[in-house]
């Protein structure tokens, strides 16, 4: 189990020190499979570190082409959080009966039995195809992706080919605000990320192993099959969990190397919360809860500035 803290850390550190790090774990806690929890954490910590160091030491690409791909990748997810289980439903020709996601009508498949009204696609495969093109660093495919999720938010109602999926109801989760796909900022924004990806010489952006699809199948394979949808308490929980992670994640990488890059992801979730809140103040300002979690996901964004500009203070003397 060991050898599962070392996957933090860049490939080039676990060839180099992997087997030294797991013989002192052996020799520390000897019987044991796992540390204890501290340890872990430490472990974690230096693991995002070394990851963080190694982005920072590449320089076949400058650091805010990097922030923009982040945060690209960062939207598309955001994007496709609320459809898991339709894409899975749709991709297995599940039925979901009386489980289907809450829209204004239930979604159904022509393969399936239900209402006349049907659809021919889920809207999820749009921001879906969006995050495995940047994920291999194709922005030129991701680009026409993230522009069909303008148009399908934009247009009007009664169109067969994603319905009327993601225009009514909560369609996207609602920390803070429930953003619907008729609300354009999130995928303008996100289309807007792509064009700059892709009008920058794309074969500069990083290329990631198809490995890291690994937690959104697991994602999909968990919604679909618990029937969890996204304005379930739990999957709310589950997210906020996710994405704290995430942003701590942001805090180490950005105090351990003083780089503006981690900057921009959470900037660019924060913009897109924010202007839900806008739009639709009074769904906000009835749950207190919800006020509790925008600070909390929105209010690190100066921390992380204010930490990068002292790193990088500390580091003009050395």
């Amino acid at each position: 189990m060991n050898r599962l803290l070392l996957a933090a850390y860049p490939e080039s550190y676990r060839s180099r020190q992997g087997k030294e790090v797991l013989a002192c774990l052996a020799e520390a806690y000897p019987g044991r499979s796992w540390p204890p929890p501290r340890e872990v954490a430490a472990l974690v910590r230096a693991g995002v570190q070394a990851r963080a160091r190694a982005t920072v030491d590449d320089a076949s690409r400058p650091w805010w082409l990097d922030g923009i791909h982040l945060a690209a990748l960062a939207l598309a997810a955001l994007a496709l959080v609320p459809y898991l289980q339709d894409v899975w439903h749709w991709a297995l020709h599940i039925d979901p009966g009386q489980h289907a996601i809450a829209f204004r009508f239930s979604g159904w498949y022509p393969w399936a039995g239900g209402p006349t009204r049907i659809r021919l696609l889920p809207y999820g495969l749009l921001p879906l195809g969006c995050l495995i093109a940047l994920l291999r660093g194709r922005a030129w495919i991701a680009l026409p992706a993230a522009a069909a999720m303008i148009w399908a938010g934009a247009t009007t109602h009664g169109r067969t080919v994603f319905g009327d999926e993601g225009k009514a109801g909560l369609s996207y989760y609602g920390l803070g605000a429930p953003i619907t796909a008729r609300d354009l900022a999130l995928s303008g924004t996100l289309c807007a990320a792509c064009a700059v990806l892709a009008l920058c010489r794309p074969g500069r952006l990083r290329r990631r192993s198809y490995r890291w699809l690994a937690p959104v199948v697991l994602a999909m394979f968990v919604a679909g099959g618990l029937h969890i949808i996204s304005v379930s308490p739990t999957f709310q929980r589950g997210l906020f969990v996710i994405e704290a992670a995430a942003l701590l994640g942001a805090w180490v990488a950005t105090a351990a190397t003083g780089d503006h890059r981690w900057l921009i992801p959470v900037a660019a979730v924060a913009i897109v919360r924010t202007q839900a809140i806008v739009v639709q103040p009074d769904a906000f300002t009835q749950s207190f809860p919800d006020l509790v979690v925008l600070l909390l996901l929105i209010a690190p964004l100066p921390a992380l500035a204010i930490t990068a500009q002292r790193r990088q203070g500390q580091a003009l003397p050395e």
